[in-house]
């Protein structure tokens, strides 16, 4: 297990931590990506990342949480590729963030990976900016505009 900071703690993803993790995307979604998406797309977005949704993508990916007496967080991996990056808002500012991606870097470069890109929304893009990642492009999603961001490691 990897510390992020004296009282959380980054671990592998389990079965059981599905409910919190969606509870966790769709309180991120409401609380921080409606500031900058109209509430249809977020409806969408919360509807998508059911703890059904959540459990299939585990199979799929390499997903993490960041535990501080629950799930407060969580990001995943699929080789160099990062996917569902959330950390709760009361969470925010901590390092978790910043704690959990630089763990999924880790086991990146370990792989023998040059490089990670995340594809970012709008109300992501400036944290990836801060963690050194650079715009590679932007595309259209369903879900509207994504930012595609690359950091060498």
């Amino acid at each position: 297990m990897t510390r992020p900071g004296p009282d959380a703690a980054i671990r592998r993803f389990a079965d059981a931590d599905a409910p919190a993790v969606a509870a966790l995307i769709a309180t991120c979604l409401r609380e921080v990506n409606s500031r900058d998406y109209p509430a249809d797309i977020i409806d969408r977005m919360c509807a998508h990342f059911t703890a059904d949704r959540i459990r299939e993508l585990a199979t799929q990916r390499e997903m993490y949480v960041a535990d501080l007496d629950g799930v407060v967080g969580t990001v995943s991996r699929d080789g160099n590729k990062v996917y569902t990056m959330f950390v709760h808002p009361a969470a925010a500012g901590r390092g978790l963030g910043r704690s959990l991606m630089r763990h999924i870097e880790g086991l990146a470069a370990r792989d023998g990976h040059e490089y990670m890109e995340t594809g970012a929304s709008i109300s992501a893009h400036d944290f990836y900016h801060r963690l050194g990642y650079t715009d590679v492009r932007t595309s259209d999603t369903e879900f509207g505009l994504n930012y595609i961001l690359r950091l060498t490691l």
